[in-house]
């Protein structure tokens, strides 16, 4: 029978030496949707990646891909997973079309100059396709990049920062074919160091921290999760502390500073506090106020609330 996951990973660990990079991962991906992976630097996700792809072998656990073993199955695995990584794996002295054709061959392909035309049609890559990769810009290569890893039409594909040092536009194009593969039934698993990516394009995300999945859910979730940001704005920067101990007692949260906006906010998980009842207890305590509003929180606060932030291993 079809696994309803298209990635099930339990217990997975991998040491380097002394050091635990991965200890019990535990990771399930619905098939058809788009699961964002973010931790601080040194969490294990490039490690979880390698794992998950076969490029390492696990010291323990077990994990299925498509419904084959990670183990067992590797050669399967291999047939039924794309990978795009944080550096282009294209060749810059062949064109657009070279290259896809290449990896066409490569995959045994039946007519690869169709499926190079086919791939370079829907990256919007037709017009720039003869002229050596070289000469394209960051934002093209990344999707000429991600074109070469879905030549065969892969059930799952492991995108691991696919959009590092892109300028804004080519990120929202790459963003755009993340969205129309999910849209074709393509699981996507997505590492990345951009908090708006994964809110943008994640139906679920996996918080890694310290080698393990710490946290889950999709981001409405996880933001629920740690409550209401309240944040004031004062007139007078003298009255910061005051402030601060309004916002201690109201919301339970641990107030954080910003001295360059003489402002200072807390989450809270209290919903009865209002914004009404907020001015007034500053009133009653001689803040003068530039500003003050409840928000829900952004990823951001999710990403600083739910891990440690500390490195560990790669």
């Amino acid at each position: 029978m079809t696994s309803t996951y298209a990635v099930l990973s339990e217990g997975l660990g991998k040491r380097f030496g002394g050091v635990h990079a991965l200890r019990e991962l535990d990771l399930a991906v619905p098939r058809g949707t788009v699961c964002g992976v973010l931790g601080p630097n040194g969490a294990g996700k490039t490690t979880a990646v390698r794992l998950l792809t076969t490029l390492l072998r696990p010291d323990s656990g077990s994990a299925r891909i498509a419904g084959h073993d990670l183990v067992r199955e590797a050669a399967v695995v291999r047939r039924v997973i794309g990978v795009t990584g944080q550096y282009a794996s294209v060749d810059g002295d062949l064109t657009g079309r070279q290259n896809l054709r290449l990896f066409a061959r490569l995959h045994r392909m039946r007519d690869p100059a169709e499926r190079a035309a086919e791939l370079l049609d829907r990256f919007g890559l037709t017009e720039a396709a003869d002229r050596p990769a070289s000469t394209w810009s960051g934002g093209m290569r990344r999707r000429l990049d991600l074109a070469a890893s879905l030549v065969r039409r892969p059930e799952v594909l492991f995108l691991d920062e696919p959009t590092t040092g892109l300028d804004p536009a080519s990120r929202n194009a790459v963003w755009d074919a993340v969205r129309d593969l999910r849209q074709d039934g393509t699981t996507v698993l997505l590492t990345t160091q951009y908090l708006e990516e994964a809110d943008r394009l994640a139906d679920d995300i996996a918080l890694v921290d310290r080698g393990r999945v710490a946290h889950t859910g999709s981001p409405a979730h996880l933001k629920a999760v740690i409550g209401t940001y309240v944040e004031v704005v004062v007139a007078d920067p003298g009255a910061l502390t005051r402030a601060a101990g309004v916002l201690d007692r109201l919301t339970g949260g641990e107030p954080a500073f910003d001295r360059s906006r003489d402002a200072v906010g807390a989450l809270t998980r209290d919903t009865t506090l209002t914004l009404p009842r907020l001015v007034r207890e500053l009133d009653a305590a001689g803040v003068p106020l530039m500003d003050a509003s409840l928000r829900p929180p952004t990823l951001d606060d999710v990403f600083l609330r739910l891990t440690s932030g500390t490195e560990v291993a790669a």
